[in-house]
């Protein structure tokens, strides 16, 4: 295939596929923008009192920043994700009319990876250039608000600018295997059994592994060593909660079955158990923006903890203004660090509905003719909007707790203790904070349910009886 007839099938399409490709465009570009600032962070070198602020300056804070700002980036990915799938159908089609003409299967792979990349690659280099114009922003009087005065490696800059072009053209090869493989798009699937609870036992490895480091004070750990454990128990945990979404899918469905009442309750039960995974696939990046919230707001906790504790052996030793341990804007500093932390998790949350928003109204324009045919047989739509919003709601409210319990636990499992001279430790009392973590889990389900509301709008237009004409 010559490389115009290829850049001319990847650009084709309707308006769908417009709104498709701006959005895919535009999710990457942010994606990029908040990796690019995460390298440069990376990239500051020593004790740097050039910046204006503190947590640039501080080079044992940068890494949290850069941490941050990764964070940050992770929903927009999924977002991008998402969006790869608006207007699949139609895209199906079209490509499987292309396999039909002639078209072999290496070729409808390079067509389904064009669409995706060449809307990826667009926004990565957007993403670019303006990382670029802000680092050419002036510094007044030799100190800098941001690092516009370190560049990262030019290897690294390549590497984050094609990263998301590549990874979105892989998701693009992978969803349209099926178009590719089978062209007139016929694949049976029949569900012999339901999702097993393995995901439980990465949360039950991932939390002792997170712990290690730090309850074992007679082990030198090597930094890196100490490291992978940390990090790689976090990630366990998160992977457990995230793939756990699938085994509560199936049980809530099967319970829903077995005890609900209502079209609205059986249709959703049906659905969470042909599809369990659908939640795990469409929620990852949100549950992951409540345990790094919950994570923030039990350190938060620890903090205050600490300092009060600092309060008290300052008072002891007759210092009560505050000028012994844990003293001066030192508590006010990390509390802000960790508000700053929040506000990314406000982001990350936010666009992981956005994402949810994606992926609640391409399902339902998949199953447009579905739904036209029960509205054709007297179903109502306020059943089929009930049935939605049942379907979502089931399994997201208990994986919410499970992601708020998760982050909660990580930090508990850090070994804290308070010793006053002359004294045995005394191991830190830090209570839980339900009223934020109430707050992180409310806000959570809010988004959720803008989400849905906003994302019905799309049933109603899907639900005419013209679409029950083939063709």
């Amino acid at each position: 295939m010559r490389p115009s007839t290829l850049a001319r099938l990847a650009v084709a399409g309707n308006r769908t596929d417009v709104l498709r490709t701006v959005l895919t465009a535009l999710s990457a570009m942010l994606a990029t923008i908040a990796m690019l600032c995460a390298a440069t962070v990376l990239s500051i070198r020593g004790y740097a009192s050039r910046y204006t602020v503190q947590l640039l300056v501080e080079p044992g804070l940068r890494p949290g920043v850069a941490a941050t700002l990764v964070l940050v980036a992770l929903p927009v990915l999924a977002l991008a994700g998402q969006c790869i799938r608006l207007g699949a159908p139609a895209r199906d089609r079209r490509l499987a009319a292309i396999r039909l003409a002639g078209a072999t299967p290496g070729e409808a792979v390079l067509i389904a990876t064009a669409e995706t990349a060449v809307a990826s690659l667009l926004g990565s280099v957007l993403a670019l250039i303006a990382y670029l114009v802000a680092r050419a922003l002036p510094a007044a009087h030799d100190q800098h608000t941001l690092p516009s005065d370190v560049l990262p490696p030019a290897p690294v800059l390549v590497f984050l600018v094609l990263l998301v072009p590549v990874l979105a053209a892989l998701i693009g090869a992978l969803l349209m295997r099926r178009v590719i493989v089978t062209p007139l798009g016929v694949v049976r699937r029949v569900r012999e059994r339901g999702p097993r609870p393995w995901p439980g036992l990465l949360i039950i490895v991932g939390l002792p592994m997170f712990a290690v480091p730090w309850r074992t004070d007679d082990v030198d750990w090597a930094r890196n060593v100490a490291y992978v454990l940390i990090v790689g128990g976090t990630l366990l945990t998160m992977a457990g909660v995230v793939l756990g979404v699938g085994w509560i899918s199936h049980t809530a469905g099967r319970l829903m079955r077995r005890f609900g009442r209502g079209p609205a309750m059986l249709l959703a039960a049906q659905r969470l158990i042909t599809d369990p995974w659908n939640g795990s696939r469409t929620m990852a990046a949100l549950l992951v923006a409540v345990i790094a919230g919950a994570v923030a707001l039990a350190y938060k906790a620890l903090l205050a903890t600490q300092f009060r504790y600092f309060d008290v052996f300052n008072q002891m030793m007759g210092s009560p203004n505050g000028e012994g341990m844990g003293a001066g804007a030192e508590p006010d500093f990390y509390f802000g660090a960790i508000r700053l932390v929040m506000v990314a998790v406000g982001l990350s949350a936010a666009v992981a509905a956005a994402g949810l928003l994606v992926a609640l109204a391409e399902s339902i324009v998949a199953r447009r003719r579905t739904y036209a045919s029960l509205t054709a047989t007297g179903v109502p739509r306020r059943t089929l909007s009930a049935s939605i919003l049942w379907q979502t709601l089931t399994p997201i409210v208990p994986a919410l707790l499970l992601a708020l319990a998760a982050g909660d636990t990580l930090v508990r499992l850090i070994q804290s203790s308070f010793t006053i001279e002359g004294t045995v430790p005394r191991v830190l009392r830090v209570p839980v904070p339900w009223a934020d973590l109430g707050l992180l889990g409310g806000g959570a389900l809010l988004a959720v349910l803008l989400a849905v509301g906003v994302g019905l709008l799309v049933l109603r237009s899907s639900t005419d009886l013209e679409e029950l004409r083939i063709g």
